[in-house]
C-alpha cells in the first residue's frame, strides 16, 4: 500500500506538471485539481502508512536494542580513546575515529526515529541535544586531525566525551520511565 501511495504521489506530479505545461498562459483547472487532489490523498496515505511501520513493535525492539548497543559502544571506544589521546599521533586521530565510530554513529542514527514513538518527543529532543553535539565534536576533532591541530584534538575528544555521557544520562532516564 505504501509503495502504491509513493507511485500516486509521482504519477499526479507527472500529470500536474504535463498539464501545467499545455499552455502556457492558462491552466485547464478541471483536470488540474483532481490530479492535484490525488497527489495529496496518496502523500496522506504514504505518510500514514511510514507512521504505522514505525510503531510496529518488532522494529522498535529492534530499534531499541541497536540504540542501546551503539551509545554503550561509543561511550566505551570514546573512553578509552580519551584516555589515550596523547599517545595517537594528532594525524592519525582522524583514521582512528573512522575506525571506532563510524558504524555505532550510523546505526543509532538510522534507528533515532524510533526514540520517539518510544520515550515520547521531548526525551527524544533531550537526548538528541546531547548526542547530536558530541558528534559535531567528533567530527570537530577529525578536522582537527587533518589540519594537524593537536590542542583542538585534545579538547574535542574531552568535550565530546562528556556530551555522549549526558546523552546516555537521558537515554536511562527516559528508557527507565518508559
Amino acid at each position: 500500500m505504501k509503495n502504491m501511495a509513493f507511485i500516486l504521489v509521482i504519477l499526479s506530479f507527472l500529470a500536474g506538471a504535463f498539464l501545467a505545461s499545455l499552455d502556457e498562459r492558462a491552466m485547464n483547472w478541471t483536470y488540474f485539481i483532481p490530479v492535484m487532489l490525488v497527489g495529496f490523498i496518496g502523500a496522506f496515505i504514504y505518510k500514514k502508512e511510514s507512521s504505522a511501520a514505525a510503531k510496529h513493535g518488532d522494529l522498535l525492539q529492534n530499534n531499541k536494542k541497536v540504540l542501546i548497543e551503539s551509545l554503550d559502544n561509543l561511550l566505551t571506544n570514546l573512553e578509552a580513546l580519551n584516555g589515550r589521546k596523547d599517545k595517537v599521533p594528532t594525524y592519525e586521530m582522524r583514521f582512528e575515529i573512522d575506525k571506532l565510530f563510524r558504524a555505532d554513529l550510523m546505526n543509532f542514527a538510522e534507528a533515532r526515529e524510533s526514540m520517539k514513538h518510544l520515550f515520547g518527543i521531548q526525551d527524544y529532543a533531550d537526548i538528541m541535544s546531547s548526542f547530536a553535539a558530541g558528534e559535531r565534536y567528533i567530527n570537530r576533532v577529525w578536522s582537527a586531525s587533518t589540519d594537524g591541530y593537536v590542542d583542538e584534538v585534545m579538547l574535542y575528544v574531552e568535550k565530546a566525551l562528556s556530551q555522549f555521557e549526558h546523552a546516555k544520562e537521558e537515554f536511562d532516564t527516559a528508557l527507565n520511565k518508559a
